[in-house]
């Protein structure tokens, strides 16, 4: 089912519930485009409100300058190239933002993902891991599951993660950034940054010019050129403070960190539950590829740098292989032309069906 509307070029719109996946992106137009499924899809308009509920998946195309406020959201969600306001009460997939305004979130439980925001973002609670790259606000995230990976924000940061944290930031005057972390912390800043640093850890590392080491050290205050920045870390392990931009890239070095990402030390089991979204997924659209992949666990071999896994998805026993048939490869693809999933996703269902090692 399509339908257009006309709401004019900042309209208001409240998605009320969402039992499938969304894909919202902000447009030129002055129209609204909604795809969704027939007799799932309900659609009210008020001058420049509108409301949409869903049971099932929903593909909408609005104004760039459209506020949005969502309810809930059962699946996974893509939102981007939207200035507008976005307000999301409650996601149980993951969440990927691409060049927005202002965020803000509720609960998430499942991954986050944000690259590009003009305005400032706020997440209440993140059950899974965060990443959030270029932000021109202040962020605030009350309650992260996982880890927190956050670079590029111009704004203030506050953050209460229970594991661990990588942060690549150029600190700015008046700004402060404050970290609480259950785990590590990696602080990575320019040679020139000018701030005031206050940690507190099991054990401190200060890798920086000029700045003397002290061994056993678990509380410092450092003061990098000027000082004009407000840097606090807090973390139940390790406090890492470099001005090398590839400090991040190995794991050996410093706590679980490996590459400007997250902790490696669970990617084995994130790819799993790829695979299982994905089967989930599939479950939906075609019912025949679910059922094979049910009948064996897919076992998948990857490798990144030193670290190398056989996985086998977990509670499922692994039969003997068998090559994809042909059909089930096409449904794969159709399902990734439609966007209902993403190619790792794709090349994971792919990689199982066909039982490669």
């Amino acid at each position: 089912m399509s339908k257009t509307l006309s709401a004019g070029r900042t309209p208001k719109i409240l998605i009320e519930e969402l039992g499938g996946d969304l894909s919202l992106v902000g447009w030129e137009s002055d129209e609204i485009l909604l795809k969704g499924e027939e007799g799932q899809m309900r659609v009210q308009q008020t001058g420049e409100e509108v409301k949409i509920s869903t049971g099932d998946d929903l593909s909408l195309r609005t104004p760039k300058g459209a506020a949005i406020q969502i309810g809930k959201i059962k699946g996974d969600a893509s939102i981007r190239g939207l200035s507008g306001r976005i307000e999301l009460a409650e996601i149980e997939g993951d969440l990927s933002l691409r060049d927005v305004g202002s965020v803000s979130i509720g609960a998430i439980h499942s991954d986050l993902s944000l690259r590009s925001a003009r305005g400032s973002v706020s997440v209440k609670s993140a059950l899974s891991d965060v990443s959030i790259r270029e932000v021109d606000g202040d962020v605030s995230l009350e309650s992260v599951s996982d880890d927190l990976a956050v670079r590029d924000v111009r704004g203030n940061v506050n953050a209460n993660v229970s594991e661990d944290v990588i942060l690549y930031i150029v600190p700015l005057p008046g700004k402060s950034y404050a970290i609480h972390a259950g785990e590590d912390i990696l602080l990575v800043m320019p040679p020139s940054a000018n701030a005031t640093l206050t940690l507190n850890a099991d054990s401190i590392e200060v890798d920086w010019k000029g700045v003397n080491k002290e061994e056993d050290a678990t509380s410092r205050v450092v003061t990098l050129g000027d000082g004009s920045a407000a840097v606090s870390l807090e973390a139940g392990g390790n406090i890492r403070v470099s001005n090398q931009s590839a400090a991040g890239e190995s794991a050996e070095e410093f706590g679980n960190f490996a590459g400007v990402g997250f902790d490696w030390s669970d990617f084995g089991e994130r790819i799993s539950r790829q695979v299982e979204r994905a089967t989930r997924r599939a479950a939906r659209h075609v019912p025949e590829t679910a059922r094979r992949l049910e009948r064996r666990g897919p076992k998948i071999k990857l490798g990144t740098g030193r670290w190398n896994w056989d996985l086998l998805q977990k509670g499922m026993p692994f039969e003997s292989r068998s090559k994809a048939s042909e059909e089930e490869r096409l449904a794969v693809l159709k399902m990734l032309q439609e966007k209902k999933i993403t190619s790792e996703e794709a090349d994971a269902l792919l990689s199982a069906l066909e039982g490669e090692s």
